[in-house]
């Protein structure tokens, strides 16, 4: 359960700040929602307190370690398949939220610019990446998200 000030991770959506808890009609009953205000935007989201596979908390020190091991490590397949292929494989990897698979489609973002242009949609999909692990371990550790941006990007220099 989340408290208001709380801070959590809205899947598709990046990191988001708890600001209320109403209750809500759907259908013939009452259904308590969470209201978040995305960070990066400050749309809003709702999602209903009962739903298993919504939000999750931010990462600990952990996740973040091993994000930034992942990131480092470029002695990986890149994958040759048309660049609409990537992009929905992507796109469903970046809609569950986790970190460590952002983190995957950054550095296979970055490893095939090297190779050869990238599409108008994977160069905005890099940039969002970037941002959504840029918000929450900067959130997560509270450093400055300059300073984050910065030793992400240093992984690809």
């Amino acid at each position: 359960m989340f408290k208001i000030g709380d801070y959590a991770v809205c899947p598709g959506h990046g990191v988001a700040q708890l600001c209320n808890i109403e209750d809500r009609e759907v259908g013939a009953e009452k259904t308590p929602f969470y209201i978040f205000k995305l960070v990066s935007n400050g749309m809003t989201v709702m999602v209903p307190t009962a739903s298993e596979d919504g939000i999750r908390g931010l990462v600990g020190e952990g996740e973040i370690s091993d994000v930034y091991n992942l990131l480092n490590n470029h002695d990986v397949d890149v994958d040759n398949s048309t660049w609409n292929r990537r992009y929905r494989e992507y796109m469903i990897k970046v809609k569950t939220g986790s970190l460590t698979e952002i983190a995957e489609v950054l550095r296979s973002l970055f490893l095939l610019k090297t190779r050869k242009n990238l599409s108008f949609g994977e160069k905005k999909m890099l940039d969002s990446c970037r941002e959504l692990l840029v918000q929450e371990i900067s959130l997560s550790k509270g450093e400055d998200k300059l300073e984050v941006k910065k030793k992400i990007n240093s992984y690809f220099n």
